[in-house]
This record gives C-alpha cells, sequence and structure tokens, in this order.
C-alpha cells in the first residue's frame, strides 16, 4: 500500500469514527481498535493497549490523543496530522452547528429522550473498553499487572484517590518494573 493511500485511510478512519461516536473518548478507543487491530491488521492488540495507555495518560481529549498515538504510530508526523484531522473535523462542525439551534431544542422533549436513551448506549460501549483492556491485563498473567489494575481501581472507585496521583503512580511502578526485569536479564533500558 503507498503512503498516500495509507494517509488518506487514516483521514477517513478516524473522520467516520469522530463523526459517529457519541458519548465521549473512551468510546473511540474501542472503535480505534476494532478498526486499526480487528479490520486492517495495522496495530497488534497489545500495542493498542500501550498506546491507549499513553493516550489516557496524557492531557487533553482522549479521542484526539488516540488519533496522535495511532496516527504516528502509522505514519509518524504525516500520520498524527492526517489522523488528528479526521478527529477534530467532525465534532468541529457538530458542535457549531448545534451551538446556532442551541436555544431551539433546549428544552425539546425528543432531544432530551434522545440523550437519555445514548447514555445507555455508551455506557455498554464503556463497560465494553474496559472489558478488553481488563481482560487483556488478565489473559497475560502477570500477577504485578493484575495487581496494580486492582489496587488502582479500588484506589479511584471506592478511596477516592485523584486519578492524576495513580496514573504517576503507577508509571512509577511501571518504570520501577521494566527497570528490576531488565537489571535481572541483563539488559539495558
Amino acid at each position: 500500500m503507498n503512503t498516500q493511500h495509507r494517509f488518506r485511510k487514516i483521514f477517513f478512519s478516524t473522520l467516520y469514527l469522530s463523526a459517529f461516536t457519541f458519548g465521549g473518548g473512551y468510546v473511540i478507543v474501542t472503535l480505534l481498535k476494532q478498526r486499526f487491530v480487528d479490520e486492517l491488521h495495522w496495530i497488534d492488540e497489545s500495542e493498542m493497549l500501550d498506546l491507549v495507555a499513553i493516550a489516557q495518560s496524557s492531557p487533553g481529549a482522549i479521542a484526539v490523543n488516540g488519533a496522535i498515538v495511532v496516527g504516528y504510530k502509522l505514519g509518524g508526523i504525516p500520520g498524527i496530522l492526517f489522523a488528528v484531522l479526521g478527529a477534530i473535523i467532525p465534532p468541529f462542525v457538530i458542535l457549531t452547528l448545534i451551538s446556532f439551534a442551541y436555544d431551539a431544542f433546549r428544552e425539546s422533549f425528543a432531544i432530551k429522550a434522545l440523550l437519555t436513551g445514548m447514555k445507555a448506549g455508551v455506557s455498554a460501549v464503556i463497560m465494553s473498553v474496559v472489558w478488553d483492556m481488563g481482560s487483556g491485563i488478565v489473559k497475560s498473567g502477570d500477577i504485578g499487572q493484575i495487581v496494580i489494575m486492582v489496587a488502582a481501581f479500588i484506589a479511584n472507585y471506592y478511596l477516592k484517590i485523584n486519578v492524576v496521583f495513580i496514573i504517576l503512580i503507577t508509571a512509577v511502578i511501571g518504570v520501577a518494573r521494566t527497570l528490576y526485569r531488565n537489571r535481572k536479564e541483563g539488559t539495558s533500558a
């Protein structure tokens, strides 16, 4: 596949996903995985989990961050430009149009009902992302990762520890584990 065709595919894939993704950035993560891992086979599943972790750990909208890391993986800096452009055009256009008509449908029964129904669908998609990522970690059989995942969940959900601290702590643990493993195997980081 030539480079021009690849960039066109990246642009139209992220454009399509962004245009039909409702409910926040976590929804697009599943769709990015389906498109680039399951359909196109351009990224393997474990690498996609790494890219998602990077996107989630970075400041900003996860949909854009996801487009950045996937775009970079698939095409370097030009890949980022095509992926991000595809990801931001639909929300930009949709939000611009909605802002002009906001007062007209703000109190509409139909719009309220539509949004209520969409909450249930979005919740299901987010649960799918959690299931895919969590089951991938469990299937890896790495007890350390499983313990970190469970501890991070407990820290956030039950202990209400700020997610920024959880991300920083898990990043430090990940670096320490990697350095320890490399030292043990006699390789450099």
